[in-house]
């Protein structure tokens, strides 16, 4: 049977065949780019580390002592003395005013306290009093923490355990050095992909994808605590092609 086909729609025909067929012609292309494109895709994954040792340039130093009597002027009195001492002290080993401070002092009552038989405990009243220095001459700190035992000498009782607890040394100056440390990261990291990449047989690319490991300051060692180790582990993905 021969269908007649109407001439005025002949040419909406020839161009719905016209985009039939380039439909399937994009189709095509596209899924061989996207072959292409998963081929390209070939990715090694590393991380590179960078680690430096610099010397602190901050010392936080607590210097605690006690006083005890039982008259409660007098107390506040011997800590005012002692007080003076520990600060001449300072000032004379070359540490400034501006680098001291004092801290409340803390006195307690025996005879207030709840429990406890306050007939046992000596003196009535106790004090402990705290000086901090805060100073960026380090070795003058751990110089001076060596030989204020000497203070012990004229009747200045320190805090025990707390006096002995070494200062707390600060690195400030991380931001100075943060990007030579990545760039130095991101180096290591190219050459352990590269290393990959040879013993593949693959050709190492571009840059696909980069994070930045937290920074980490700690102690060298539990006896150079006034040297610090920097550290950051940075990750990075890198293309391969053949």
């Amino acid at each position: 049977m021969k269908m007649n086909i109407d001439n005025s729609l002949k040419p909406s025909l020839i161009t719905g065949a016209f985009i039939f067929f380039g439909l399937i012609g994009m189709a095509a292309v596209l899924g061989y780019s996207a072959l292409e494109f998963k081929g390209y895709e070939r990715v090694v994954t590393v991380k590179g580390l960078s680690e430096k040792e610099v010397p602190a340039d901050v010392a936080v130093w607590v210097i605690r002592f006690s006083e005890a009597s039982d008259d409660l002027s007098e107390i506040y009195a011997s800590i005012d003395r002692t007080q003076s001492k520990i600060i001449n002290y300072l000032v004379k080993k070359g540490f400034s005013q501006n680098e001291i401070s004092i801290a409340t002092p803390s006195v307690t009552d025996k005879l207030a306290q709840q429990y406890g038989d306050a007939s046992k405990a000596g003196l009535r009243y106790t004090a402990m009093l705290g000086l901090t220095v805060r100073s960026s001459n380090i070795d003058l700190v751990r110089a001076t923490m060596k030989s204020i035992s000497e203070l012990g000498k004229t009747g200045i009782v320190f805090g025990g355990m707390e006096y002995q607890t070494p200062p707390e040394f600060i690195y400030t100056k991380l931001n100075s050095i943060k990007p030579v440390m990545i760039e130095e990261a991101t180096r290591s990291a190219r050459e352990v992909a590269a290393k990959f990449a040879s013993d593949s047989q693959s050709k190492l690319g571009k840059i696909r994808t980069a994070s930045q490991g937290q920074f980490t300051v700690e102690d060298l060692d539990a006896s150079t605590p006034h040297i610090k180790k920097v550290r950051v582990v940075s990750t990075v993905e890198f293309y391969l092609s053949d």
